[in-house]
């Protein structure tokens, strides 16, 4: 691939109004009608096949508007999954935008892997769909963006982490998730125990508002930049999604997914019986001004500080500050109850980050908190984390969330660690709701039994141990020697990569 040419920013666009007709007008209607106008209606997704069933379910049911938002978007049989439905939302005149980070590969085929920028500018080609990338490489080869990263390190390593889907504007799915089979229990290796909420009213608006920031904003390209005036033309729109099709029928993986749209009525009315009520502020790091203005890292530390009786905290990513460890001491003092949960080196992804975390395991505890570390044989792994008829050889955690005195929660994309708070963009909304406020902690409780999580204490004689429902040992849980070697490896780079 060439450097991209130049070309002219679009005109700034925003997200659509709702409208009366939308695909969750009458949903919302109802809420505000019991509630009030500030109300939203809100539902945990908790199983990973949930996760993908709902993206499916609000894409199917939207009628003008879908907008989407994220970090990664793979390959693979999801990613292609609902790549598929985002065309056929828009080949019946939904107006659909994609914005996603340019650290990602948005589709590949059977027979061969399709470079990206090909993908994103046939994408992008669709009538009513428009593709936009966060922090695009200017130069497009292998290694015009190696050299890139290590020229302008300072701009390329901020990536957009943020996960937002928004429909109509009145229907919002917000949390952890990528997009990708490990996120969605489709992933024969590993899968994530992960989370996000559906929200319907002026959530909903609210995450529009960070959308349209993002869209317009200094740091995101057209994917229309990247199409080449000499390239052959592409094989019939028709023959690539009937082929399409035809690759996501035969995966076994999508045995219990519908691959064509379908009406989702029943499963709608079932969810809008269910909801939690609350009212809502969706949270972001800013990108307005051309700079990023990193400030959800605040947010969380004045929303924690408001606890009177009890912080639950699941976050995958932990690496303590000093503040960090002084706030928990705080609230300690004030007889708040703190539990965290965490992944262990077994369940990591990333060990580098389990390398820097391990070094606070005893400050945690001396701050008074309860620590928990997840099991990569989590007796939640089948039914949660993995989507039959897949069984993953692990699992890892992946959700970030926080719930306050069983009032208000957290949810969203940003881990406890350096890059979140100094690099990456993060966003999530914060809920004040005893019912989902419930419902969240009744969640992670569940998580913390020890047929799900090790306990992680100091015994009499000042040594750390990991305790389960089987067992305890003293030193910390791992699948293999090889994750122990990393993890002493990654102890030599700095912590604020991570």
């Amino acid at each position: 691939m060439e450097p991209v040419r130049p070309y002219a920013r679009p005109a700034p666009s925003h997200a659509q109004p709702a409208r009366s007709d939308g695909g969750f007008a009458a949903m919302e209607a109802d809420i505000r009608r019991r509630h009030g106008p500030e109300a939203s209606g809100f539902e945990l997704l908790d199983r990973n096949e949930d996760g993908l069933r709902w993206r499916l379910a609000l894409i199917d049911s939207a009628r003008h508007s879908i907008d989407v938002q994220y970090y990664l978007w793979h390959g693979d049989a999801s990613g292609r999954l609902l790549v598929q439905r985002l065309l056929d939302a828009s080949d019946r005149g939904v107006k659909v935008r994609m914005l996603v980070d340019d650290l990602n590969t948005l589709l590949e085929t059977s027979e061969k892997v399709v470079m990206r920028d090909d993908v994103a500018a046939w994408i992008d080609d669709h009538p009513n769909l428009e593709l936009r990338l966060f922090n695009p490489w200017r130069d497009r080869s292998l290694g015009g963006r190696v050299g890139e990263s290590v020229i302008e390190m300072d701009r390329v390593n901020h990536r957009m982490h943020h996960k937002a889907m928004v429909v109509d504007n009145q229907a919002t799915i917000l949390g952890g998730r990528n997009i990708g089979d490990e996120y969605m229990g489709l992933n024969a290796e590993f899968n994530f125990h992960d989370l996000d909420v559906i929200g319907i009213g002026p959530v909903a608006r609210q995450a529009s508002a960070v959308f349209d920031e993002y869209w317009n904003s200094q740091w995101v390209m057209p994917a229309s930049a990247l199409k080449r005036p000499q390239a052959a033309p592409p094989p019939a729109d028709t023959a690539v999604r009937a082929r399409l099709d035809d690759e996501l029928a035969r995966d076994p993986a999508l045995a219990r997914f519908r691959i064509a749209p379908r009406d989702w009525k029943d499963e709608l009315a079932a969810l809008g019986e269910r909801l939690h009520i609350g009212t809502s502020s969706v949270q972001t790091d800013h990108v307005a001004s051309g700079a990023i203005r990193q400030d959800l890292v605040e947010v969380i530390y004045d929303l924690a500080a408001t606890a009177r009786r009890e912080v639950l905290i699941v976050n995958a990513y932990i690496i303590p500050t000093e503040r960090t460890i002084e706030s928990a001491r705080r609230l300690h003092a004030q007889g708040v109850a703190i539990k965290v949960l965490t992944n262990s080196l077994a369940t990591h992804d990333v060990p580098a980050v389990n390398s820097h975390y391990k070094q606070w395991r005893r400050r945690i505890l001396d701050a008074g908190a309860d620590l928990y570390e997840m099991r990569h044989d989590a007796a939640i792994q089948a039914g949660i984390a993995d989507t039959a008829p897949t069984r993953a050889g692990f699992m890892g955690l992946h959700s970030k969330a926080m719930v306050i005195d069983r009032q208000r929660v957290y949810i969203g994309s940003m881990n406890f660690d350096p890059r979140s708070a100094n690099l990456n963009t993060e966003m999530g909304v914060i809920v004040e709701s005893p019912g989902l406020a419930g419902a969240l902690a009744e969640l992670i409780e569940r998580d913390l039994r020890p047929a799900n999580s090790w306990r992680v204490a100091v015994d009499a004689n000042g040594t750390l141990r990991w305790t389960n429902d089987r067992e305890t040992v003293y030193r910390q849980p791992a699948r293999s020697w090889w994750q122990r070697v990393e993890d002493v490896f990654f102890m030599a780079f700095p912590v604020n990569l991570y």
